[in-house]
C-alpha cells in the first residue's frame, strides 16, 4: 500500500515524485497531447465554426419568440392560440414565453461551450510557482499572453462567429426590456398622500365600526383605518397598506411635544402604523414606557414625544395624524398625514 511501482518502499521523508535512487519516481509528466478533428481538418474546423454561429442565431431567434409571445400570447389581452382570460391562454403563455427564453439563454452557453471545446486551444500547460509581484518583464509577459489568448481564441480571424454571438448577446436583453413595456405608468405622487380626508371618521381595524374619543381607554391602542375604506373602493389593498394608523391614548401629563399633543384629542394620539425603516407593521406598545416598537428590527419610537426613534435603524418619527372629534364624539381626521408615510425614499438622495 505504501510501495513503489518497482516495489521498494520509499525512504522516511523523502518526496513521493524524487528519483528512484532517492525512494520516490520520477514525475510522469504530462500526457502526450491529443489532437482534435477541427486542429488537423480545414473542414472540420469550418464546420464547428458554422455550428457555433448557428447556436447563436438560434438564441437570437429564441430572443425574437419571447418578445412576440410577450404581446401577442398573453393570458387576458391577444392570445393567437386561445381565449382570452381562460386558463388555456395563462398555459400557452408561460409556455410559449418561458420556450423562447429558454432558447435564448441556453444557445448563447451551447455556442459558447462548443466554441471552447471545438476551436480554441486545448494544449495542458504547467507553470512553475513564483512569487506573487513579479519582474516588470514578467508582467509584460502576462500581458503578451493575454494578447496571445485572443490571438489564439480565433476572434480576429472568425467574424462569422464574433457578428452571431454579438447579434445574440445584444439581442437578449432585449427579452428583459421587453416586459418593461408594460408595468403602466410612473406612480407620480399617490405615494405622498393616503386614503385620509378632512372629517373622515377612524375606524376598528377588524370590524369597521368608528370610535368614539369615549371608548379609548388610558394607555390603550387601537388599530384604526379610515371608516369610508371598503372592500369596494378602487385599488382598496394598496389603499389598506397606505392608511394604516394606530391610536393610543397617554395622560397629557407626560407629554413631552406640545405639537404632538395639538394634533391629538385629550392625549389621544394617532400615528402611521408603517414603520420609516423598511415599512414593517408597528403593532406593539409598552403602555408603562409609552414605546411603540416594530417586531422586525426593533425600532422603537416614543409616543410622548411625537414617536420619535429612539432604539434601532429608523430614521426618523412615524408621521402623525391630525385628529379632533366631531358632533357626535366620533374621533375624525382633521386631513391627511402631514408627511408621506413608511420608508424615507423621498428625501434619500436630498443630501447630494
Amino acid at each position: 500500500m505504501h510501495e513503489n511501482l518497482d516495489g521498494t518502499r520509499p525512504e522516511k521523508g523523502v518526496s513521493a515524485i524524487a528519483p528512484k535512487e532517492g525512494g520516490g519516481f520520477p514525475n510522469p509528466g504530462l500526457p502526450p497531447h491529443e489532437y482534435r478533428q477541427a486542429d488537423m481538418d480545414p473542414r472540420a474546423e469550418k464546420r464547428a465554426e458554422r455550428i457555433v454561429a448557428l447556436m447563436f442565431l438560434l438564441s437570437v431567434v429564441g430572443t425574437a419568440v419571447f418578445i412576440a409571445a410577450y404581446f401577442v400570447v398573453t393570458p387576458r389581452g391577444t392570445n393567437i392560440f386561445a381565449e382570452s382570460g381562460s386558463p388555456q391562454a395563462l398555459w400557452w403563455s408561460n409556455l410559449v414565453t418561458g420556450l423562447g427564453f429558454a432558447v435564448a439563454v441556453f444557445f448563447i452557453g451551447a455556442g459558447a461551450i462548443h466554441w471552447a471545446k471545438t476551436l480554441m486551444p486545448d494544449h495542458e500547460v504547467v507553470e512553475e510557482r513564483h512569487a506573487l509581484r513579479g519582474s516588470d518583464e514578467t508582467r509584460a509577459a502576462a500581458a503578451s499572453i493575454i494578447t496571445d489568448g485572443l490571438n489564439e481564441s480565433g476572434i480576429a480571424r472568425r467574424p462569422l462567429i464574433v457578428t452571431s454571438m454579438v447579434a445574440a448577446l445584444a439581442a437578449l436583453p432585449l427579452a428583459v426590456l421587453a416586459p418593461l413595456s408594460t408595468l403602466g405608468p410612473l406612480p407620480g405622487n399617490v405615494l405622498h398622500h393616503t386614503f385620509w380626508r378632512k372629517g373622515m371618521r377612524l375606524a376598528r381595524d377588524h370590524d369597521g365600526t368608528p370610535i368614539k374619543a369615549s371608548d379609548v381607554a388610558m394607555n390603550s391602542i387601537f388599530h384604526v383605518m379610515p371608516e369610508d375604506l371598503t372592500p369596494d373602493t378602487e385599488h382598496y389593498l394598496e389603499e389598506r397598506a397606505k392608511a394604516a394608523a394606530v391610536i393610543v391614548r397617554i395622560d397629557p401629563r407626560v407629554g413631552q411635544n406640545d405639537e404632538s399633543l395639538a394634533n391629538g384629542y385629550n392625549g389621544i394620539l394617532a400615528f402611521s402604523k408603517i414603520c420609516t425603516h423598511v415599512g414593517c407593521p408597528v403593532a406593539l406598545y409598552e403602555q408603562q414606557t409609552h414605546h411603540m416598537l416594530c417586531p422586525c428590527h426593533q425600532s422603537t419610537f416614543d409616543v410622548t414625544d411625537g414617536a420619535k426613534v429612539i432604539f434601532g435603524p429608523a430614521h426618523r418619527p412615524l408621521p402623525q395624524l391630525p385628529i379632533e372629534v366631531d358632533a357626535e364624539g366620533y374621533l375624525v381626521a382633521k386631513g391627511d398625514f402631514p408627511e408621506p408615510i413608511g420608508p424615507s425614499f423621498w428625501d434619500i438622495h436630498k443630501d447630494k
